[in-house]
């Protein structure tokens, strides 16, 4: 019998994901008051109209305009409006009501993450958001709480289900970018705008959080290397395949020392890159996500499941509820962000790791040996080569005459972002390389 006095949830947003939260508490309000030790009452919904259409409908004596009038209301406060603001001016208001906040909302905490985890230690509140990375897949609290004994060394995460999606159909169905695009559009994976999704910046978002909690240590947006999907052709796909690889978006967050400096820091970074078949990622197909954690005394670990959606994203929206609502009844402060490691955070120059790179060179005698001159002048081993003939033909500077080219597939061993940089530049400057055509990391050996 719970004997506690009903929580006063407050809801800011009534979207897709705002709409199925309130409807999944309206309809297992019991269920989950049983879990929580208290019951959960919904006394509003903060919307910016209140007669537009939505679905599941949400009654409209819920709904109001007026959210600072329903925070100060409100033991919780779930705030699902997204962006920066009003969202941070809302959540700061929640907080210093004294009112638990359970956010969504990856672009706010990824921007303002620690001056909001600084307002609720101050009050001693707490800031749920399990739902910001992954949707339904419980990562957060695993890295928060599971995993805090222990140290992560690595995370290789598919984060964003549109890309995923996108990167899936090009590989299984030999679409283009473009077509790929146009059928996630018309799926609802995503935006009329999807800039946020294929130029990586959703997923950089997501990769800073992680990487904050990961490391315990505030890692900033704008020092996540970011790169979208926009340059990934068909025929990087096709090749990625016959030589055993899928590609991937991925947020890659580790740990790493500075080959040069020997400065030990972490890095987070997000770009397309090669997955071999073998690798547990490579099988996670669709608008699905995943996390792949490798830890020093958990070993390797994976989270797979569905990364967005209404439904999907409220069930973790409603885990953090219940959790709200059980420290309420059980009593004491909030639990404050371990994020006091502050390890250095290092640039994208500081990562080792392999690489394929993709030339378009001059066909004649000797092109192999000075391309391999110049990977060993950068200090970059070559590991296996591919050539084959193109039905191309460029000018050679200085003459008239056509020339015949090839494409060379080059793989690497293991060589630093920096020296890789060097490389390249070389490599596009010399008169025997034509085009350099694609550089892609290879992650998951």
């Amino acid at each position: 019998m719970i004997e506690y006095r009903n929580l006063r949830i407050a809801l800011l947003g009534g979207g897709s994901v705002g709409a199925q939260v309130a409807a999944l508490l309206r309809e297992h309000g019991d269920e989950l008051a049983s879990r929580a030790g208290a019951g959960l009452e919904l006394v509003g919904v903060a919307v910016r109209d209140v007669n537009a259409e939505r679905h599941p409908p949400i009654p409209q004596h819920l709904l109001t305009t007026d959210a600072e009038a329903l925070i100060l209301g409100a033991d919780i406060v779930i705030e699902l409006i997204g962006g920066i603001e009003p969202a941070r001016t809302y959540i700061l208001q929640a907080i210093n009501s004294g009112a638990d906040v359970i956010t969504a909302n990856k672009a706010l905490l990824a921007t303002h993450g620690p001056e909001l985890f600084d307002a609720a230690e101050q009050v001693g509140a707490q800031l749920y958001y399990e739902a910001a990375v992954g949707g339904a897949i419980p990562i957060i609290r695993p890295l928060r709480d599971s995993l805090a004994g222990d140290r992560v060394e690595r995370i290789l995460g598919i984060v964003n289900g549109t890309t995923n999606f996108i990167l899936d159909l090009m590989d299984t169905k030999g679409e283009s970018l473009e077509s790929a695009l146009a059928t996630a559009t018309a799926l609802g994976y995503a935006e009329a705008d999807p800039t946020a999704d294929i130029e990586g910046y959703d997923a950089a978002q997501k990769a800073a959080i992680l990487a904050s909690l990961a490391f315990h240590t505030t890692v900033p947006l704008e020092a996540v290397h970011r790169e979208g999907i926009t340059s990934v052709t068909p025929a990087q796909v096709e090749s990625a395949r016959k030589a055993g690889f899928v590609v991937k978006l991925l947020a890659i967050c580790e740990r790493l020392v500075d080959p040069v400096t020997g400065v030990a820091g972490v890095s987070a970074r997000v770009h397309p890159a090669l997955v071999p078949l073998s690798h547990p990622l490579a099988s996670v197909h669709g608008a699905n996500n995943a996390v792949f954690l490798e830890a020093e005394a958990a070993g390797s670990l994976m989270f797979y499941g569905a990364g967005a959606g209404g439904i999907e994203t409220a069930s973790a929206v409603l885990g953090d509820l219940v959790s709200a609502a059980r420290r309420h009844v059980i009593g004491g402060p909030g639990v404050a962000e371990s994020t006091h490691a502050n390890l250095p955070v290092l640039p994208i120059t500081s990562v080792t790791t392999r690489y394929q790179i993709t030339l378009s060179v001059i066909d004649q005698p000797g092109v192999l040996a000075t391309i391999a001159s110049m990977f060993s002048d950068h200090g970059v081993s070559v590991e296996a080569v591919a050539q084959s003939v193109s039905p191309a033909t460029v000018v050679v500077a200085g003459t008239d005459e056509p020339r015949a080219t090839a494409t060379l597939v080059i793989g690497t061993h293991e060589a630093t972002e920096a020296d890789l940089a060097a490389t390249v530049a070389a490599l596009k400057s010399s008169e025997v390389v034509s085009a350099v055509v694609s550089v892609l990391r290879v992650e998951g050996l």
